[in-house]
């Protein structure tokens, strides 16, 4: 099953000044969070990728051109450097195709694009770059292909530190609640698509609000409600909490290692997307 990545963005509210680096290929560890999402995929079979790139194409294409498999992976060093037999392997057996979808381009128009390489996929993934989680992917799969929705999301909590604020007209505060407290869910990326999704999806236009709140109202568009690990690296803060996750050995959606982390709380629950649901 073939797995979309938007990685094309400009991530604005990632970049320093110095920093020419698209967002996907941010580091956690040493390999771009770009490489942790296709390895969480890989881990569940799916190893035919479809990168839409904008924004900093030529930086992610060099790094699969000049990939080190020695990077990530034990191995045998003999005649001086003259032989090295790998004793595992990242990417051996993944299929890659590289597609400039334009810099400024929506979401939406970028999966357009790359329509003409999911030919054969009735059913396909997609996702962001750039958020990662432990969630069971083959169960999120299995249960969609029972049904008969044109798309389904992961719908998480959301992530922010902010406060929600209950002001009277005298100006006194009568409440505060954290975001993350209320019942509320927010678009986690994790597509799994149908082929008619594209049925809904005009050209220029954005998946998640324009094709996916049109297949919301016809009633064929799912949320499927997950309340463990998912992560998304938006901004520099994001980025230094994984990556203190990380280097610390706390790193749930690693669930390609020997002995992961244990994984978060099973999935809970289905309800038709919200249109107001967005990433």
């Amino acid at each position: 099953m073939k797995v979309v990545l938007f990685c094309g963005g400009l991530g604005m509210r990632m970049r320093a000044d110095n920093q020419s680096l698209p967002k996907p290929m941010m580091l956690i560890g040493h390999r771009p969070v770009l490489w942790h999402v296709m390895r969480y995929y890989a881990h569940f079979g799916h190893t035919e990728f479809v990168l839409c790139l904008g924004y900093g194409a030529d930086a992610v294409k060099d790094y699969f051109l000049n990939y080190r498999e020695t990077g990530s992976n034990d191995f045998v060093l003999t005649k001086g450097g003259q032989h090295v037999e790998l004793l595992s392997t990242d990417i051996s057996d993944w299929t890659i195709t590289f597609v400039d979808t334009g810099v400024d381009t929506a979401i939406g128009e970028r999966l357009r694009r790359v329509r003409p390489y999911l030919e054969g996929d009735e059913i396909f993934l997609a996702n962001y770059g750039d958020v990662l989680t432990d969630a069971p992917m083959d169960t999120l799969v299995d249960d969609f292909a029972d049904g008969d929705a044109v798309g389904q999301f992961l719908a998480v909590k959301p992530q922010d530190s902010f406060h929600v604020v209950d002001i009277g007209e005298d100006g006194k505060v009568s409440g505060l609640v954290p975001v993350a407290d209320m019942a509320m869910w927010i678009n986690g990326g994790y597509f799994v698509l149908r082929q008619a999704i594209f049925d809904y999806l005009l050209e220029g236009e954005d998946l998640v609000m324009d094709a996916c709140v049109r297949a919301a109202r016809d009633g064929r568009f799912r949320a499927v409600r997950y309340d463990g690990f998912w992560a998304p690296m938006d901004t520099l803060k994001e980025r230094s909490a994984l990556e203190s996750m990380y280097r610390t050995g706390v790193s749930p959606w690693a669930l390609w290692k020997d002995t992961p982390t244990s994984p978060g709380a099973s999935i809970f629950g289905v309800v038709e997307a919200d249109p107001a649901i967005a990433h």
